[in-house]
């Protein structure tokens, strides 16, 4: 008899996708609604709370034998539903490293460790790939695109440390790296005129939830002198993409930044 979790419940949309990867889904039994991959789990599968808010009755009437979640932002429901009798395993995702670790322990969690193995190999294949294609770049032009990205544009938010990381694999230099370190966004929270300052060659925004809009990034003020707004080199990536801490962000985000670095 099998003593892995049969009935599991992901807040999270990442850990969903890892489950299907896996070929594990028929043990998920809820999702939150912003959940984006694969498109149809939203089709399949009964939407049992949100990101920070819902009901938590949802939830336990599924019966789960596990609940995954994320960070401290679901602090509050991880503490309920452990009260509730529920087992809970809380992710901490913030590095690239953190994304393959997280693949490793779910495949872990359902006795499936064999396939994601193969699952995070491949990503290091990716990763090791974008590294080669960087280098061979950098070998030809001596320098690297100064990059700013933009998770938020009220106040403005730079980049979590998983995309900081992807970027400089991808061969640019983020202008905010060492903020992205921060696990809290409010030590991610860059001035105007710190950007200014930066002088980045390329702006790529992932404003969660919306559209990055480049022109209202071009009417800020005094930002026509910075590089990239001036060579209107600015880009959007999908925030469901590069700011999912899940395998999408290295097998999608990674080749879009190597794309818009291909200058």
């Amino acid at each position: 008899m099998s003593r892995t979790p049969q009935r599991i419940v992901c807040l999270t949309t990442e850990t969903v996708e890892v489950l299907y990867a896996l070929g594990e889904q028929d043990r998920i039994v809820g999702i939150s609604g912003y959940t984006v991959r694969p498109p149809e789990a939203r089709k399949e599968k009964p939407k049992v709370f949100a990101f920070t808010s819902g009901d938590i009755e949802k939830i336990l009437a599924v019966q789960p034998d596990l609940v995954l979640t994320f960070s401290d932002l679901q602090s509050e429901i991880s503490r309920d539903l452990i009260k509730a009798g529920v087992p809970v395993y809380a992710f901490n995702t913030r590095s690239v490293e953190d994304i393959l670790g997280m693949i490793e322990t779910v495949g872990r969690l359902v006795g499936a460790e064999a396939k994601a193995l193969e699952i995070v190999a491949g990503l290091e294949a990716e990763i090791e790939k974008a590294r080669a294609i960087a280098a061979e770049r950098f070998a030809k032009t001596g320098k690297k695109p100064r990059v700013y990205f933009e998770e938020w544009d009220e106040p403005l938010i730079s980049g979590i440390r998983w995309a900081s990381e992807l970027i400089e694999i991808a061969g640019g230099e983020d202008i905010f790296a060492e903020q992205a370190r921060s696990p809290l966004a409010k030590d991610r929270r860059p001035t105007p005129e710190d950007v200014i300052a930066g002088a980045p060659d390329i702006i790529i925004g992932s404003w969660c939830g919306k559209h990055f809009r480049p022109e209202r990034v071009a009417a800020r003020p005094g930002w026509d002198a910075i590089p990239a707004v001036n060579r209107k080199n600015m880009h959007e990536i999908k925030s469901a993409i590069i700011l999912t801490p899940g395998p999408v962000a290295i097998s999608e985000g990674l080749p879009q930044l190597l794309a818009i670095f291909d200058l």
